[in-house]
This record gives structure tokens, sequence and C-alpha cells, in this order.
């Protein structure tokens, strides 16, 4: 599983026109889901994400997470996070988990955030969205479960 995640001061995502989540401060998490990922390593990246100390404190010190701020969270999931670009000059696909395990992962994870962030907007699962966001410091990490959760 991998977290791109970006600290925001305001962003929204859309469907077809129509605005599906939005979030004032606090994070755009695009959520890729691979082929192996089990529900244990989506509450894992879940819990991680949430403890991320990636916002400032008074002392303009990487210290305090998303509870400590009040931030929100814009919920996107995104199958291209696991694009092979080994060969050739077109991407595949072929290590991006299926719809079916994908979307239930992503629903887990939304539903976990739900649990403890009032403020949680979402993209439409399989959709052709537009993603608008202010990019904060710029300040953008990765989570790859490959790497973190070993």
């Amino acid at each position: 599983m991998r977290f791109v995640i970006q600290r925001t001061t305001g962003a929204q995502v859309s469907v077809d026109g129509e605005v599906t989540g939005r979030v004032g401060k606090g994070l755009v998490v695009l959520i890729g889901v691979s082929a192996t990922d089990t529900e244990e390593i989506a509450d894992r990246m879940t819990d991680k994400m949430l403890k991320l100390r990636i916002f400032e404190d008074e002392n303009g010190k990487t210290n305090l997470d998303l509870a400590k701020v009040g931030g929100g969270l814009l919920l996107i999931s995104q199958f291209t996070l696991y694009a092979d670009c080994r060969h050739g000059n077109r991407p595949g696909f072929t290590n991006a988990g299926g719809p079916e395990l994908a979307n239930a992962l992503y629903e887990r994870i939304i539903a976990r955030c739900r649990e403890t962030v009032p403020e949680v907007g979402r993209g439409v699962f399989g959709a052709e969205m537009k993603v608008e966001l202010v990019n904060d410091g710029p300040f953008t990490v990765i989570l790859d479960s490959e790497e973190i959760l070993k």
C-alpha cells in the first residue's frame, strides 16, 4: 500500500463538475492499493498516517500531528501509484490491487479515519476526478507499506 500525503491549507476533489469532498487545513492523501494488501496493512498504514507529526508547532518545527492542529483529511483512491514504468514508455498496472480489493480497503481506511477525524472528505472510487489543492510548504511525504511495515 502506498500513501502520498500532502499537507494542505485547502483542497477539493470533483467528479463531473460536482465537488465530492473538500478539506481546509489538513492532509490530502492519495491511496494506492497493491494486489497483496490486507486489512491489517490498511489499518497499520492508516494509524501511521494519522500519527505523522508534519505540522509546525509554535516554534516552526514539524512536531504536531493532524489531531493536534484540528486538521481534516481528503482521501482519494489512486491505482496509478502502482504504475510499473521499468519497460517501455507505457506504464503497466499489474501490481495494483483489483477493483474489489482496492475499493474494500479504501472504504475501510475512510471508516477508520472517520472514527477520530471530524472532517473527512473523499473522492469517488474508480471515477475520473479533478483534484485541486494548495500544498502547504510544499510538504509531501510517501508512506510505502513495504518500507515502513517490515
